[in-house]
């Protein structure tokens, strides 16, 4: 729960909304907010709403980092890719940038992990 707690916070400071706000935009109760923040998991409704609102697939937020089965990660921007060619609020340009900024990142963590490794 952790994870879906940090998105609906990242998307509340970006909209500039207090948890109250959000709760009634996306149609809950503030404490479920509350509920969240303490590491409780929502009731299923709850966890519908906040998923739908957020536009993310509930699977994202389904399975803790620990409790997961190991797997090789898929690459970043296979993910971020789709994500952020599908969104209404950036131009062309934009999207372009973000992505070179993105691989720009990983790729200078790469070679910092590599350097580590040595």
């Amino acid at each position: 729960m952790p994870g879906l707690y940090a998105a609906l916070d990242a998307v509340r400071e970006h909209l500039g909304l207090s948890w109250r706000q959000l709760a009634r935009e996306v149609g809950v109760s503030p404490s479920t907010f509350s509920r969240l923040a303490n590491q409780q998991k929502p009731d299923v409704d709850a966890f519908v709403a906040m998923v739908r609102w957020l536009k993310v697939p509930a699977e994202r937020f389904m399975i803790d980092a620990d409790e997961a089965p190991p797997r090789d990660e898929p690459e970043l921007m296979a993910e971020l890719a789709p994500l952020l060619r599908a969104r209404k609020d950036l131009n062309a340009e934009d999207k372009i940038y973000l992505e070179e900024l993105i691989s720009a990142a990983m790729r200078r963590f790469t070679t910092e992990r590599t350097a580590q490794d040595e």
